[in-house]
């Protein structure tokens, strides 16, 4: 296995980052997740525009998105998959103990592991701790995802793959790693980013390819939504069948299984829409 880090390949046996890195010593720093299919990155333009969004949200120097590319490009080919989670990591790079950053430019690292394609539905359950819709990163995707690794350990204990969060207002928010979307009377609608959701890049084509409209629901709408999906890079669209307790029979049902029909064929039309 190889990866980019720093300018060129490297083994992942020998690859070094430095203990100092401000991503490792204090979660200083932003990440994308791809999907690659058969070597090849899918949305890739759109998960770069986002990349550059977090990096000016955090006041990183803003990627270059040739390089970015061309690294990807070297570790899919020097990796040949039939599907992969390509990430590409973007740290303030060696800096001090503490908050401050240093003086020595970011870190880039890509890096490709092979995965599966998901089942059609997925249990998820709701956690007690909340989104923060006015926080200094909300709306970015950040390596601060420790919040989410609490989460997504407390679904794991109870069968479930993903984990939802309200806000602070008690809106629905989002997932650990995903975008949740409810049909209501046959319409689909999706927290609007105000909520402090991630603009997640499968969720804002889901938007534009199924017609869902952006909506403030309360959390407790997944007590009473006909049906319930996710979105995100490696889910694409994935049906609900249980939250908490509440199942939900029949999963996907029709109006999820439209999107999910929907979807892949469109994203199979355009790997970068």
């Amino acid at each position: 296995m190889k990866i980019w880090l720093d300018g060129g390949l490297q083994d992942i046996e020998s690859a070094r980052v430095s203990v100092f890195d401000h991503g490792l010593t204090v979660g200083d720093g932003i990440f994308e997740t791809v999907k690659a299919v058969d070597g090849r990155p899918f949305a890739l333009t759109r998960h770069l525009d986002r990349l550059t969004r977090s990096a000016r949200g955090l006041g990183l120097p803003d990627p270059d998105h040739d390089e970015v590319r061309h690294a990807c490009a070297a570790v899919l080919k020097a990796n040949p998959v039939s599907l992969g989670r390509l990430r590409i990591t973007y740290t303030g790079g060696h800096g001090p103990l503490g908050s401050d950053r240093g003086q020595h430019g970011p870190t880039l690292v890509v890096a490709l592991g092979e995965t599966t394609r998901r089942p059609d539905s997925t249990a998820v359950i709701t956690v007690p701790w909340t989104r923060n819709e006015r926080g200094a990163l909300t709306g970015l995707k950040t390596t601060s995802y420790a919040e989410n690794v609490v989460a997504l350990a407390r679904a794991r204990e109870q069968g479930a793959s993903e984990a939802l969060f309200g806000n602070t207002v008690g809106q629905l928010c989002e997932g650990t790693g995903s975008n949740v979307f409810v049909v209501l009377d046959g319409e689909i609608h999706t927290p609007p980013l105000a909520s402090g959701c991630l603009a997640g890049i499968t969720r804002a084509l889901a938007i534009e390819w199924t017609g869902a409209g952006e909506t403030d629901l309360p959390l407790d709408v997944l007590e009473r939504a006909d049906e319930v999906f996710l979105t995100s890079t490696l889910r694409d669209v994935q049906a609900v069948h249980r939250i908490d307790d509440r199942e939900l029979p029949g999963a996907p049902g029709p109006v999820t299984a439209k999107a999910m029909r929907i979807f892949e064929e469109r994203s199979g039309d355009d790997l970068d829409p």
